[in-house]
């Protein structure tokens, strides 16, 4: 049995607003437990909820700021939906502000704790910078 589009547009809503809020908590309130997510697809795999959340603390609450994020495509075939957006973002390790196209592969599975969540996640994106920030300025704050 499929999973409706519906639920998963708000699945994915979920994970923007996580993502745009950089909200570790949250993000892990639509994964399984025993979830996989794949951030490099070649690279190793983030292997569970905790592990994302982790990730999540490090990748994004860390290293992340004035994320915006919009969904440009939604598709779903069963248990299985691809996903895509456009998102810019502050690359504070880097110190550059990036704009990423991202294609998702999300793979859903029931659950008696909250429904269908995801069980896989394998990202597939590319980036490039669009400025430079301010060394010493607030966040948000771009020469260009």
């Amino acid at each position: 049995m499929g999973i409706g589009k519906q639920y998963v547009e708000g699945i994915v809503a979920t994970y923007i607003e996580a993502w745009v809020t950089r909200d570790p908590e949250l993000i892990c309130t639509i994964f399984t437990p025993g979830a996989t997510y794949h951030e490099r697809v070649m690279g190793d795999v983030i292997p569970d909820r905790a592990a994302i959340r982790r990730y999540w603390e490090t990748k994004v609450v860390g290293a992340q700021a004035n994320i915006t994020c919009r969904q440009l495509s939604l598709y779903v075939d069963g248990s299985t939906a691809i996903v895509e957006w456009l998102a810019e973002f502050d690359d504070l390790a880097q110190g550059v502000r990036k704009r990423m196209q991202e294609i998702a592969v999300l793979e859903f599975e029931w659950t008696m704790e909250r429904g269908y969540l995801i069980s896989s996640l394998r990202e597939y994106w590319a980036s490039e910078t669009v400025a430079v920030l301010q060394a010493g300025a607030p966040s948000g704050s771009h020469a260009l």
